[in-house]
């Protein structure tokens, strides 16, 4: 059986999607490598955040639905997603730099051994930056070469998902016999898994907690988390597999950019499972990924109703010079 190589992309809500665009771009210094729709609701947006290259493993994505609330944090959900630095100074510096910008985060924390920040957005949406200096294990992305932050410092990849649930001894069973994964360590109720190669790109961090009510799905909390196969085979693979356990499975979804399967995994929790490839460039060169709206073949021929059911947001970047501070 072919192991998941690690953390494909995580898939949250937003609010705003232009709003979302200006905290990735000016405050995280992500690139926006893709601008296209959601393929099953057309009217929303989706917005692909990534590395300088879109690599897979590196992208956070986001649904901006027309009308929806705000979720709840709480039980049975991805409640926070990670982002990796190279180093622990790197950590430092994202410090310094939320307290000047006015982002609101926890201070700097030591969680697995590993130098941590955590922080929120404007829909309080839970996020981590994890160092990179100690880890080993599936490679991280390359930082975007000519975004705002100096590249010593920048985000180059995703780290470990975060997910709450109350049952800890089901997601155990299906975190190890189901997907593979090891529990590798233990802080309070805190149980790391581990999965792949290994290492921050590889890693499911499961809370068990009995106590809080259910999570409830809106912008500011996360969609769904997807993980890595290298390939069509593959992904037939962990479609048999999935279903083998008992799991009611998308089956095999061309999502254009990669090629995927769902599953739902709890009551709330969706997990996906994408292919590293085909990727971000094949209809959008390098020099200006993500500044026009990018759509699948399927609805290339609808592109006019399309433009005219989603407010235009201006993505340009490349006759932009950011000073890196």
């Amino acid at each position: 059986m072919n192991h998941l190589k690690g953390i494909h992309h995580v898939t949250a809500i937003t609010s705003n999607a232009e709003k979302n665009y200006e905290f990735f771009t000016y405050v995280l210094g992500m690139r926006l490598v893709k601008k296209t729709v959601n393929q099953d609701d057309i009217q929303t947006y989706h917005l692909f955040f990534a590395d300088d290259k879109g690599s897979a493993g590196t992208d956070m994505t986001f649904f901006d639905f027309p009308g929806i609330p705000k979720g709840t944090h709480g039980n049975d959900e991805i409640y926070k997603s990670s982002f990796r630095v190279p180093t622990d100074k790197a950590i430092d510096y994202w410090k310094e730099r939320f307290d000047r910008l006015g982002v609101s985060h926890s201070g700097i924390q030591e969680l697995f051994g590993k130098k941590t920040l955590s922080f929120v957005d404007f829909d309080d949406q839970q996020y981590q930056l994890i160092s990179d200096e100690l880890n080993k294990g599936v490679p991280s992305g390359t930082p975007w070469q000519k975004g705002p932050i100096p590249l010593e410092y920048a985000i180059t990849g995703l780290g470990p998902i975060f997910v709450r649930f109350s049952q800890f001894d089901y997601f155990k069973e299906l975190m190890e016999r189901v997907l593979l994964f090891k529990e590798i360590a233990q802080e309070g109720n805190l149980h790391l898994f581990e999965g792949g190669e290994g290492g921050n790109g590889a890693q499911v961090v499961v809370e068990d907690n009995t106590e809080l009510p259910p999570a409830r799905q809106g912008y500011g909390t996360v969609h769904h988390a997807a993980f890595r196969v290298e390939n069509r085979a593959v992904l037939d693979e962990w479609t048999s597999r999935m279903e083998s356990f008992g799991f009611t499975t998308s089956g095999y979804v061309d999502r254009h950019f990669f090629e995927s399967l769902y599953a739902r995994v709890t009551p709330q929790i969706l997990f996906e499972f994408a292919t590293d490839g085909p990727g971000f460039m094949g209809d959008e060169p390098y020099e200006t990924l993500g500044e026009k709206l990018s759509l699948p073949p399927f609805l290339e021929s609808r592109r006019e109703q399309i433009e005219r059911d989603v407010r235009p947001i201006d993505t340009m970047r490349s006759d932009k010079v950011f000073n890196k501070e």
